[in-house]
């Protein structure tokens, strides 16, 4: 048999990284042996699940035998995929074996001689407590936390009464006020509970190429969660009917009528500049030029600046730059080299964001998907609900002002009014 412990090497000879480590010593490891329980959060594949999975195996055939656990959740078929199968795959390798009961939804599980039983349920909705109710275990592990009802969730903890039982959730972030959110990763100290959150670099088994891919397959809002693990809400976006397939072009017009460019200047914060381009009554975000000195360690003067805006036109003959209103030295800057009209912009910041959501309803604006500073600012860019005034939270926007400038001058209505005209008698 093969020596069970909790430093063992993945299968693949690769070693635990340091947050696997922690899930498999927790229970046997001062100081943290003397919590409840144990939550795991983060990125997708970050090598939570399989982590403590096998971990909750271990722990509960060295401390029990001939007891009843639990594994749980979203649906049983989610939980016999996510778990039993991978178990069952590597359970040679781990010195354990699994035998499973599809019609009755348990498992038994014998390790070291000992043999327990691991119940599996789903928690699909409020009704799914019922399944649980009435049981005794000695321990559980719910999977997919987030995902299934609170009633559920409390009522397969309180199952969990035998001396010396513990509680294992794994799950991916939802949104920030999501209540497992507040009640328990919150309050995880206060519940005895000891909390870890993944990276993607958690994960020895993804390559540098692997992890570089899924950092690019998502962007906004969904980028934080799955590649960050960071619980960020999806409510209140400023822009909802934006879409990447409506809006969002990869392949551009040959050829253009006329050229803009948009400017949201910044010295602490970034620098957002957009080249637009009209077609067939479209407009086209062609390229965008962003600069943020945090993100780069240096802060940029005005010549510079220019020389990027420069570079961004490129030989294209420009009807006008629409440049941030208070950004007057920079103004002066563009004027003084004599090239570009330049226009300070429109500001009226509701009024702007109305006529720019007017836009993308009707198509009037595409972006191209090289502006990725762009569309990564649409899923974040947010209401402020904090205040008695609507207004959007002063992050995350230097792209959606740019935007909002050339709207509010390039797209504006025409004014309306009335002809007044005086005749002699």
């Amino acid at each position: 048999m093969t020596r069970i412990s909790p430093k063992n090497e993945l299968c693949d000879g690769k070693k635990l990284s340091e947050k696997q480590k922690a899930v498999f010593n927790w229970w046997c490891s001062a100081p943290t042996s003397s919590r409840d329980g144990i939550i795991c959060d983060g990125a997708i594949r970050s090598g939570k699940t399989f982590s403590m999975s096998v971990s909750f195996v271990i722990w509960a055939s060295l401390t029990f035998s001939r007891s009843d656990f639990a594994f749980c959740g979203k649906t049983i078929t989610s939980v016999r995929r996510n778990l039993i199968t991978p178990l069952m795959r590597i359970s040679r390798e781990w010195g354990f074996t699994v035998k499973d009961f599809p019609s009755k939804n348990y498992a038994e599980i014998t390790l070291g001689g000992k043999t327990n039983r691991f119940y599996l349920f789903g928690g699909r909705d409020e009704s799914s407590a019922a399944l649980i109710q009435g049981m005794t275990l000695s321990g559980i592990m719910l999977d997919e936390t987030a995902l299934m009802p609170r009633s559920f969730v409390e009522q397969a903890v309180a199952r969990c009464s035998a001396d010396k039982s513990k509680l294992w959730f794994n799950c991916n972030p939802e949104h920030k006020l999501h209540w497992f959110k507040r009640e328990w990763i919150d309050k995880a100290a206060e519940k005895n509970l000891l909390y870890l959150h993944f990276d993607l670099e958690d994960n020895p088994s993804l390559s540098p190429e692997v992890i570089g891919r899924y950092k690019k397959l998502y962007s906004g809002v969904f980028y934080e969660r799955f590649v960050l693990g960071k619980w960020v809400s999806t409510e209140g976006l400023v822009y909802p009917m934006f879409s990447e397939e409506k809006h969002v072009v990869r392949k551009l017009p040959d050829c253009f009528a006329s050229f803009a460019v948009s400017c949201d200047y910044g010295t602490v914060n970034p620098s957002s500049f957009g080249l637009w381009g009209l077609n067939g009554g479209i407009w086209y975000r062609i390229a965008e030029y962003y600069y943020d000195s945090r993100r780069e360690g240096m802060q940029r003067t005005d010549e510079e600046h220019y020389k990027a805006l420069e570079e961004l036109c490129g030989s294209r003959s420009i009807s006008q730059v629409i440049c941030d209103p208070s950004a007057a030295s920079f103004i002066e800057c563009i004027r003084r080299h004599g090239r570009f009209r330049v226009l300070p912009a429109k500001n009226d910041v509701l009024s702007g964001i109305r006529r720019t959501a007017d836009a993308l309803s009707q198509g009037k604006i595409k972006i191209s998907a090289s502006c990725t500073d762009c569309i990564r600012e649409f899923s974040l860019y947010r209401w402020d609900r904090s205040g008695a005034v609507d207004a959007p939270l002063k992050e995350n926007d230097h792209a959606m002002d740019d935007l909002r400038y050339f709207v509010s001058r390039m797209l504006a209505p025409p004014p309306t009014g009335f002809f007044v005209a005086s005749t002699g008698r």
